[in-house]
């Protein structure tokens, strides 16, 4: 037998949990990421030691956490009981170690697994947890999970509670960065299910008196209410409700014991399944339940014993219990549906007169399609078995129990060349390519037939798999893949403004975004380096020195696929698409791709926020 075949005692090796966690990190945190996405892994690092603190909060104890982030150093103070003091380093880096267990203590938890900051512990360079009770204290110094330091204090001043000091590591997380306004939404999130909760981010303050209710009102503009959000509350249950008068598609917001469901699961279903219910028995009238739904915003937040979620960063809801003697998700969810939304409906005929309008102009609007729809489905079928526009990938979003779902992308690019060194370098497990031809149609104030009628826009709706709403969405991330030109630029806002218009619970939901390619290449006869700017192409020139070859990428065509794998690859570079909440969708289109806009730069940069470095340069 060859040394090569050899299987021994040596051959099997137990990896303790730090090791464990460092080798497959995504079966704790999801994806890794540099922190242009919002689930990206820095993020859910972030999240399971604010998890802790707002359990805290729930048990009554500490009713305000301090957050700094600055630069790769996060910090995260809350006043709550503190860990008890012997256990303080088991807590952090002994599996399987935590108060959550005793249920007594921690009725309706989000992080029950005990996994939490053991893996924040074995995913950071520097890690430190300092907690004081009793007016004792007890802190505790790691390095990749390994203990470093240890400090007892038998006499403190410092107000009972614990802090969690944590830098990711780069050798797990490459080229990362906080995103400001990722962890903004994470916090308000968190306010809003915890009314009477303070959250001071970098020195904001972050409160919510109203809970779901003002997290409707920052989603959607009060102009575009079709009537006043409908707030209401049980003891496991929270719902807010309403319709909105312009946008085409349902957007929903759903919690299961303070986690952002972000994939929705079983709760999410008897929701809108009771809505469509609870309105057809009070109309009398056997209404399509996407004409129900239609153009709906709405919130619902649930407290489950024990739940069980379908993915270790728990975005989507398996339990079909309450838990003790409640009965199940379905019939729990119903009840409350029925008995409340039937009694608002009731009790305020003018909404009930506006949401029946809203129905019936949603009926006529499908009937209207219907036609057009078939044969753009017919046409779409088609096209699927030979469609040269998509090149599609293995795996998808749906695919919830695949570790590499939220990986999965759609490059959206123009032209043979470009899609071509895309195709050729991608990685064909998770990333799919759809080709444009051109430019696409402005569909700025054109109805949703031309979703139909345009074969190009039905063929990406298609492709996305979003025609009834984002619950069977195929990719995580779409990104708009164009040359960094004015036709590039002017296609990229052609597409913003379709999603925009039709489709903006992609972009609210943050997937959506602008690919950055490297303007320049610069080398010499030992090492290249690609530049996303002059600042970067400066700072190569001076650290290669001597004789250097420097190239000016114009098109994404110009690069190979050799070279393009680097761009789309571990260090792929992205911008998030995102949405100035201060404006309706309506005034944004109309400044985005009205009849002349002398604010549209301005307001490309400030309002979509999209890091477009050439606006200038290219005097846009």
């Amino acid at each position: 037998m060859s040394e090569n075949t050899k299987y021994t005692e040596d051959n099997i090796r137990s990896l303790d949990w730090k090791e464990h966690i460092r080798m497959r990190p995504g079966m704790y945190i999801g994806k890794l990421g540099d922190g242009s996405s919002q689930d990206d892994g820095i993020y859910i690092l972030l999240k399971e030691v604010i998890d802790n603190s707002i359990d805290e909060f729930v048990m009554g104890a500490g009713k305000t956490i301090e957050i700094s982030v600055q630069n790769q150093r996060v910090i995260v103070r809350d006043y709550g009981r503190g860990i008890p003091l012997g256990k303080v380093v088991d807590v952090v880096s002994k599996m399987n170690t935590g108060g959550k267990y005793d249920t007594r203590a921690f009725k309706k938890s989000v992080g029950l697994n005990g996994v939490g900051t053991k893996a924040v512990n074995a995913l950071s360079s520097y890690f430190r947890v300092e907690s004081s009770r009793d007016s004792k204290s007890h802190a505790a110094e790691f390095e990749q999970g390994e203990l470093k330091d240890e400090e007892h204090l038998e006499e403190t001043s410092r107000r009972r509670g614990t802090k969690i000091t944590f830098i990711p590591d780069e050798l797990i997380f490459k080229n990362y960065k906080f995103r400001n306004e990722y962890i903004e939404k994470m916090l308000k999130n968190y306010v809003y299910l915890n009314p009477g909760l303070t959250i001071v981010f970098n020195g904001e303050k972050f409160y919510s008196e109203n809970g779901l209710k003002d997290l409707l009102g920052d989603s959607i503009h009060e102009d575009d209410m079709l009537y006043p959000i409908l707030h209401l509350k049980g003891e496991d249950i929270e719902v807010a409700i309403t319709h909105s008068r312009s946008q085409y598609s349902e957007e929903y917001h759903s919690f299961v014991n303070g986690q952002n469901t972000s994939q929705g699961g079983t709760h999410l279903a008897a929701f809108r399944e009771a809505i469509v219910k609870t309105v057809r028995e009070f109309y009398g009238k056997n209404y399509e339940a996407s004409d129900i739904r239609k153009s709906i915003v709405a919130a619902i937040s649930i407290k489950v014993m024990e739940p069980v979620f379908e993915s270790q960063t728990k975005t989507k809801l398996g339990s079909t219990d309450m838990g003790g003697k409640l009965p199940t998700v379905r019939t729990y969810i119903n009840d409350f549906v029925k008995r409340n939304l039937d009694n608002y409906l009731h009790k305020n005929p003018e909404t009930a007169e506006n949401l029946q309008k809203k129905i019936l102009q949603a009926e006529r609007e499908r009937k209207d399609l219907s036609g057009i729809r078939k044969l753009a489905k017919d046409r779409a079928k088609k096209a699927s078995l030979h469609n040269k526009k998509l090149r599609d990938c293995r795996v998808h979003l749906g695919d919830s129990k695949h570790e590499r779902c939220l990986e999965t992308t759609l490059f959206i690019t123009e032209g043979d060349s470009a899609s071509g060194s895309i195709t050729k370098s991608r990685d064909v497990v998770t990333q799919a390519v759809f080709s444009l031809k051109g430019k696409p149609l402005n569909s700025y104030g054109l109805s949703k037939k031309i979703v139909y009628e345009n074969e190009e826009f039905n063929l990406l709706q298609a492709a996305l798999n979003i025609e009834e709403g984002l619950e069977d969405l195929r990719y995580h991330n779409i990104v708009i893949a164009t040359d960094a030109d004015v036709d590039g630029m002017h296609i990229r806002l052609l597409l913003i403004t379709f999603f925009l218009q039709f489709f903006p619970e992609l972009i609210k939901e943050n997937h959506l975004y602008i690919l950055q390619t490297p303007l320049f290449r610069v080398r010499n006869k030992k090492e290249t380096i690609y530049c996303y700017s002059e600042m970067e192409r400066k700072a190569a020139i001076e650290k290669l020195k001597g004789k250097v070859e420097i190239t000016r990428f114009k098109g994404l065509g110009e690069i190979s696929p050799d070279e393009f794998v680097h761009f789309i690859g571990e260090d792929i570079r992205l911008d998030p698409v995102m949405l100035d909440k201060d404006k309706s969708i309506e005034e944004m289109l109309s400044f985005y791709m009205g009849k002349n806009t002398p604010d549209r730069q301005e307001f490309i940069i400030d309002n979509l926020k999209v890091e477009l470095d050439l606006v200038e340069e290219l005097g846009i």
